[in-house]
């Protein structure tokens, strides 16, 4: 029971033409492509001439490598096998029985070594390591015992201070060793755009041609001004010297701004399938990096690459990431990276030495917090606004698409541009794709007029849960909240046609109303506005007076209304009281606390506007239902019976006519059934092949 229309700045040309009104259910609500640099001899590159390194020579590596290796075979053959630990007493027994080799006990720091033949009669070369180990406590008294055992044959060396400084320091050298290593070659790579911290100042863009992208104007309908605009850019780059001949200068930069959806990405996408130039594509995101100065490295670095191979093109897709106006908002105190990364495109696109056959197109739908000084003239010479296509637009975009999928004869794409206005290029290519995913699951051959509808519908408001039970006196209230707004769209000329209404849950709203305008508005009228807030307000009073209870379901609603009011006195001068004064703050979102610049006696009298409107509103609309009671009931009972209706289903049952077409499956299963009678035993059987009867 919400109703969904977005109210925005008349002045920006741009009005909710579709609305909706919905029922018990609360809101609604690659990789880089860059060339491999040029073998020795092949294409491209100059005979008897050396390419350019590619990288830091191995040398280094290979010798890190060769140490590394050494000092582990070094120590390993340096380690006295011990193939097995015995004790001092054992070790004593060993030498009384002469099993213990002469000469061969050695005395070191921490253990006694020595060698212990096989025994009597086995082959010579089968003698092993023996040891005994002490600690410092008992190295003196172990190394006595052993001398007193060998008769003083054993022999003392002493530690080796190297080996000693080696095993302690040793680790700690080869970890300084190689990161020296890697931090060297990444900084001698980091003019080759290789290393490990030299890639972080390399930028990240990726080079489009007329083959990678797959798409030329052809591909892009309904913003023909924006696109004639892009065109001249093309012809600019093919034939400079067609302009230089009166003096003209190729422009340095085009700003493409609208809301999302509009095509300005598509736009560009279609100027690289279009230039015979190389293009140059980034996201404002990719400068930005978590090391200071990386974003204006990577911007140099993609000008100097743009500026070797001009003319040709730079795309920057979603420049507000860092183009935003400098000292305000966020960005108080402190070293601000976006801010110099601004700075560095300021300064490469029109500094002391600009980037003069290089074309920068931007686009961003946020073009209020974009910085002056980035949108002048001589950075950005145009200003291409891509606005949300027209009927006439919506029709050729949705042409566009079409030609993709396969559809049926009932289809009327004027009808579906027709019922989809304030929808963008973007919401139009998921109609035609839902729709055939929906004509798909259903087995259809092709695409038919309803499943354009539904895919409509499906996009705006989300799916429909047909399947969802509800309470009967729920489905009551719903029926009655719907069939409140679908009566006041008819009884209202100056509000929008019907176009359907339904008590099927969609999304999170319980129910829905719909309305199909017939022409475009580029603005509101006062008795548009008026007949929408007594629309509005229908659906509360409806299911009070059927249900003699109220529900949270008019939540919406209560916002739609409120929000249109609030709009008419505190934008658009439609107050007497307030008079031709606009006191709504500016919407730059850059601030903690909203602005406010009138006075407290001026925010009650705006309270008292909009509260008076809004009760102005209602007490019509309940004047209106009161009047027309009848008519609700024939609607909300054929709502409950068929679930949906047409605006011509509506318009006849509000001229006391009846629906002749079947009940809804869901209606037929939960009418009651009468209890089956025994059945006659000289009844005659049914003949094979015949249907079971419904009853």
């Amino acid at each position: 029971m919400k109703e969904d229309r977005p109210i925005r700045d008349g002045r920006k040309g741009t009005a909710p033409i579709l609305r909706t009104t919905h029922g018990n259910g609360g809101d609604a609500p690659e990789r880089d492509r860059r060339p491999a640099p040029p073998r020795p001899g092949g294409p491209g590159q100059e005979p008897g001439k050396r390419p350019p390194s590619s990288g830091p020579s191995r040398g280094l590596f290979g010798v890190v490598s060769i140490l590394l290796l050494a000092l582990l075979l070094f120590m390993i053959l340096s380690s006295p096998r011990r193939d097995a630990g015995i004790t001092l007493a054992e070790f004593c027994n060993l030498y009384e029985s002469g099993q213990i080799v002469e000469n061969s006990v050695v005395i070191r720091d921490t253990t006694v070594t020595a060698r212990r033949t096989a025994g009597p009669g086995a082959p010579a070369g089968q003698e092993s390591d023996v040891f005994v180990s002490f600690n410092a406590a008992t190295d003196k008294v172990t190394a006595d015992e052993v001398m007193r055992i060998t008769g003083a044959k054993a022999v003392s060396r002493p530690p080796s201070q190297w080996m000693n400084f080696i095993w302690f320091f040793g680790p700690f050298i080869l970890l300084i060793l190689l990161l020296w290593f890697l931090i060297a070659r990444g900084l001698r790579s980091a003019g080759g755009g290789a290393g490990v911290l030299g890639t972080f100042g390399k930028s990240r863009h990726r080079m489009f041609t007329k083959e990678t992208t797959g798409v030329t104007f052809a591909d892009v309908a309904g913003v023909e001004e924006a696109k004639e605009e892009v065109a001249e850019l093309i012809e600019f780059l093919k034939n400079p010297k067609r302009f230089a001949r009166l003096g003209g200068r190729i422009p340095r930069g085009v700003l493409l701004t609208g809301p999302p959806g509009v095509g300005k990405t598509l736009l560009a996408k279609a100027i690289a399938g279009e230039a015979e130039v190389p293009f140059f594509s980034i996201s404002g995101s990719d400068f930005v990096e978590m090391f200071v100065g990386v974003g204006a490295s990577r911007v140099r670095d993609l000008f100097k690459q743009a500026k070797d191979n001009s003319p040709c093109i730079i795309f920057l897709d979603e420049i507000d990431a860092v183009g935003r106006r400098r000292g305000g908002g966020f960005s108080h105190g402190g070293h601000d990276e976006r801010e110099q990364t601004l700075n560095a495109i300021l300064v490469e696109m029109d500094g002391f030495t600009p980037a003069d056959g290089v074309i920068v197109i931007a686009a961003t739908n946020r073009s209020d917090v974009l910085d002056p000084a980035l949108i002048r003239p001589g950075r950005f010479d145009r200003q291409i606004h891509v606005p949300l296509p027209d009927v006439k637009g919506r029709l050729e975009i949705l042409k566009v698409h079409a030609k993709k999928v396969k559809l049926a004869d009932d289809v009327d794409l004027e009808r579906v541009a027709r019922i989809t206005p304030m929808f963008s290029g973007a919401d139009l290519a998921a109609i035609i794709n839902e729709a055939a995913i929906g004509a798909t699951m259903t087995d259809k051959e092709a695409i038919h007029q309803l499943d354009l509808e539904e895919a409509r519908d499906k996009i705006r408001f989300g799916r429909a849960k047909k399947s969802r039970v509800r309470e009967k006196d729920e489905n009551r209230l719903v029926a009655f909240h719907e069939a409140g707004h679908a009566v006041l769209q008819k009884l209202l000329p100056d509000g929008d046609p019907l176009h359907k209404v339904t008590i099927i849950p969609r999304g999170d709203a319980g129910g829905a109303t719909f309305s199909m305008p017939e022409k475009d508005r580029m603005g509101y009228g006062l008795r548009w506005l008026k007949a929408t807030m007594r629309t509005t307000c229908g659906g509360r009073i409806a299911e009070e007076k059927a249900m003699g209870d109220i529900s949270s379901g008019a939540v919406g609603d209560i916002a739609q209304v409120t929000n249109i009011a609030r709009m008419m006195v505190v934008e658009w001068g439609m107050s007497p009281r307030l008079g031709f004064v606009r006191y709504a703050g500016s919407d730059t979102r850059e601030a903690f606390v909203a602005e406010r610049e009138y006075s407290d006696e001026t925010a009650r009298l705006i309270d008292e506007e909009v509260r008076r409107l809004v009760d102005e509103a209602y007490a019509d609309a309940r004047r209106l239902l009161e009047e027309n009671w009848d008519k609700a009931e024939a609607v909300a009972k054929a709502l409950l019976e068929y679930e949906t209706l047409s605006a011509e289903e509506v318009d006849q049952l509000m001229k006391g006519g009846s629906i002749a077409r079947p009940a809804t499956i869901s209606q037929m299963l939960a009418t009651p059934r009468a209890s089956p009678q025994p059945r006659d035993r000289t009844e005659p059987e049914a003949p094979p092949g015949a249907l079971p009867s419904p009853a």
